[in-house]
């Protein structure tokens, strides 16, 4: 069998939660995009954030061992700069929510930024930013008021950190939104304009994303036809791969990058029954049991193939305790 490197010509690679978390590279995806990258594999790094440029993302991403050139990096910003531009004439002024990313990503679009609603833009686009004030947002949201086109880089709730879940800029969206009642145009995961972004921009023929959330990653590449591979490393847990619902069901599931350099093993399914390895997994109108051996990511592979074959839910706490039969701590 070919290694997931071998089947597939790029990963678009999601950054927060698969290569780093906060800022700290997660233990061996530097090694594991290294050796994949010389197999021939296209890296490229897809990221929701928007808020600092390609080029600051490819030089933490070399601090922390990990291939990457500027041009590998394809950002939210970048996908609603495109987005912005295809719908506005060139030179058109646009109030910015965020950081330098952002506003890069404008300029190479041709559009102009700017900071105030006395500027009268066309549109408002918003991205997260640390520190991000409330003056700013004050000015947004008069902005849209008055009739700017309303875009979000993401509207991610959440962004992980290391000491947990801080709120992102899907949170933060909602100050203008419940201002205004104007919902924004999403560039960012799961909206298909990033990946669009991606394909564009590296020409990738048969490609694979690489993600550790349901909801964006996962979801996103659904969305437009792709291949995915979810990690285990950031936001799902093994109990929440048994319990995603329909439509952000991944195509493999891997304890880290370290999948992209193996073969994936068969998943036998038999009727409500999937057998991975060592393991049997059976399902029956949301009851979920688990027998057998072996690694404890093959008994994660053969329950959620087991699961997903059933229209009815599992218990959450159900979940649990399998995964926890099959050596995953809680």
């Amino acid at each position: 069998m070919t290694a997931l490197s071998g089947r597939y010509d790029t990963a678009l690679l999601d950054l927060d939660g698969v290569v780093y978390v906060g800022g700290n590279g997660i233990p061996g995806a530097g090694a594991a995009l290294r050796q994949a990258h010389e197999e021939g594999m296209r890296l490229a790094y897809v990221t929701n954030n928007a808020s600092r440029t390609p080029a600051a993302v490819a030089a933490l991403l070399t601090t922390l061992g990990v291939p990457a050139e500027p041009g590998d990096v394809v950002t939210s910003a970048q996908a609603a700069a495109r987005l912005l531009a295809e719908r506005l004439p060139s030179g058109a002024p646009v109030l910015v929510i965020g950081g330098m990313g952002l506003r890069l990503a404008l300029r190479e679009q041709g559009l102009r930024p700017v900071s105030t609603a006395a500027d009268r833009p066309l549109a408002v686009v918003q991205g997260y930013v640390p520190g991000l004030s409330y003056g700013l947002l004050a000015e947004g949201g008069i902005a849209v008021a008055a009739g700017a086109l309303f875009v979000a880089t993401n509207a991610d709730l959440t962004l992980p950190r290391a000491d947990g879940q801080a709120p992102g800029n899907g949170s933060l969206l909602q100050v203008i939104t419940t201002a205004t009642g104007v919902t924004p145009l999403v560039a960012g995961k799961p909206e298909p304009p990033l990946h669009r972004e991606t394909v564009i921009r590296t020409g990738a023929k048969h490609p694979l994303v690489v993600g550790d959330r349901l909801d964006t990653d996962i979801l996103g590449a659904q969305r437009v036809g792709v291949d995915s591979l979810l990690v285990l490393t950031g936001v799902t847990s093994p109990a929440g791969a048994i319990l995603a619902p329909a439509g952000q069901r991944p195509t493999f599931i891997a304890e880290d990058l370290s999948g992209l350099l193996a073969a994936y093993p068969d998943v036998a399914l038999g009727s409500g029954s999937a057998a991975v390895g060592g393991w049997t997994a059976r399902a029956d109108g949301g009851r979920l049991e688990l027998d057998g051996s072996g690694e404890r990511v093959d008994a994660l592979r053969a329950l959620c193939a087991a699961a997903w074959q059933e229209d009815a839910p599992v218990d959450p706490d159900l979940a649990r305790k399998l995964v926890q039969q099959a050596g995953y701590p809680l």
